[in-house]
């Protein structure tokens, strides 16, 4: 049976910040093999809202907590790399407002994280559209 794009190439991220001093802070994670900066996403969990299943892999990934919106911020399309070959996911990006940094998670030790300004954030990315979600951030907490 083939798969097809909306079940099998989607993808859910949480895109964490934080309001310090005024200015609004994004943290970035790193990917585990290229080790380039991105935010943390997965995979949508059965049984679980997609903007829960990001909040998820938040935590898993950066080890963050906190209030995760339930509309999407919106998407960004980008390719994921395979043993042999790529495939093209969307990624629905829901806005997570930190109140927690964990002393230790389950992917520690794997990435990184850092905080960035927005417009630093968006420079650290790869992919354009997720540079522009970024930046629109602002104006949407």
């Amino acid at each position: 049976m083939p798969r097809t794009p909306k079940e099998e190439f989607s993808q859910v991220a949480a895109l964490p910040f934080r309001i310090k001093d005024g200015r609004i802070e994004v943290l970035l994670v790193t990917s585990r093999e290229t080790r380039r900066w991105l935010i943390p996403k997965g995979w949508p969990m059965k049984g679980k809202k997609p903007y829960k299943a990001a909040e998820q892999e938040a935590a898993e990934e950066a080890g963050v907590k906190g209030e995760i919106k339930q509309e999407p911020l919106g998407f960004y399309d980008y390719w994921k790399r395979r043993s042999k070959h790529f495939d093209l996911c969307r990624v629905e990006v829901y806005p997570l407002e930190v109140s927690k940094q964990l002393e230790s998670w389950r992917e520690k030790g794997q990435r990184q994280t850092q905080w960035f300004e927005v417009e630093e954030a968006a420079h650290q990315v790869l992919e354009p559209a997720l540079a522009e979600l970024i930046r629109s951030l602002p104006a949407r907490v």
